[in-house]
């Protein structure tokens, strides 16, 4: 999948029954179609994650459909990259950064002195991903530096 393509909400609402209600009680409660899109956006990405296949970090809404364009010094758009795909790039190195570091953890052959002189080169990696902090949905999948 090449990106991730958000179709546009249906014209009504999906209802849902009220938390603790009966049959003969409350009314159900309204769930638009965002909420419904992230709930079942979220719980797509959670068993993907649980079974092993990534699942990966939300892009913050605004951007989806958004695009990365690239000009030169003349003003003429080089290139426009789907933010998408810009996101998915980022996310992808995150996680080669993270299998590249699990290494490093679990190779005896590295000395300590080593380990930590390997360990200061990806956290500044890391930090220097902080510039693309903006585009994650969920504070928590943001990138940290030395700092945090």
């Amino acid at each position: 999948m090449d990106t991730l393509r958000r179709p546009p909400p249906p014209p009504n609402v999906i209802r849902r029954p009220a938390e603790g209600a009966g049959e003969d009680e409350a009314p159900p409660a309204v769930l638009d179609a965002a909420t419904l899109y992230e709930t079942v956006a979220d719980a797509l990405r959670t068993v993907l994650a649980e079974e092993g296949h990534g699942g990966g970090a939300p892009i913050l809404r605004r951007f989806l459909g958004g695009k990365v364009v690239f000009v030169d010094a003349d003003g003429r758009e080089v290139k426009a990259v789907p933010a998408e795909v810009v996101f998915r790039k980022i996310t992808t190195v995150r996680e080669k950064l993270r299998v590249l570091e699990q290494k490093i953890n679990n190779n005896e052959a590295i000395d300590l002195a080593e380990r930590a002189e390997l360990q200061a080169q990806l956290s500044r990696a890391y930090g220097a991903l902080t510039t693309f902090n903006f585009l994650f949905r969920d504070e928590g999948d943001k990138f940290t530096g030395t700092g945090g």
